[in-house]
């Protein structure tokens, strides 16, 4: 099957701003790849830098549910989740807010600690779902 590009705005440009040659969100048939994405200030576009790290994540996926719809599917259809974190110490606090998201039967995960990216935020998370 062809891969599909789908813009979601404000992210897409958001993200172009970055340099980064990469898609916000691909779908081939059913299955849809979200890329992860730094914590965007939605009223600024900027990354939202030093904020604390609840925050940081509400953003992250936050932005994730808009890319998912914006594919057709939503936080139901996600089949896993890939959390990159810069501090294994916000285990917890990244789960109470995960949590939130996911109430119910979650998608598969995985929590991998990074040692940073250029800007400073401290979390993305990447997704694979069904539409």
């Amino acid at each position: 099957m062809p891969r599909e590009v789908i813009r979601v705005e404000p992210l897409s440009t958001y993200l172009e701003r970055w340099k980064a040659p990469t898609s916000v969100v691909t779908r081939s048939g059913n299955t849809v790849y979200v890329s992860g994405l730094p914590p965007f200030d939605p009223a600024t576009g900027e990354v939202v830098v030093d904020a604390p790290i609840e925050r940081q994540t509400e953003l992250v996926l936050e932005q994730m549910k808009l890319c998912l719809e914006a594919a057709g599917s939503s936080l139901a259809g996600v089949l896993k989740c890939n959390v990159y974190c810069t501090s294994v110490a916000q285990f917890a606090a990244v789960n109470a807010v995960y949590a939130r998201f996911f109430p119910v039967d979650p998608p598969a995960r995985i929590f991998v600690c990074v040692a940073a990216w250029p800007g400073r935020f401290e979390i993305e998370i990447d997704c694979i779902a069904t539409s």
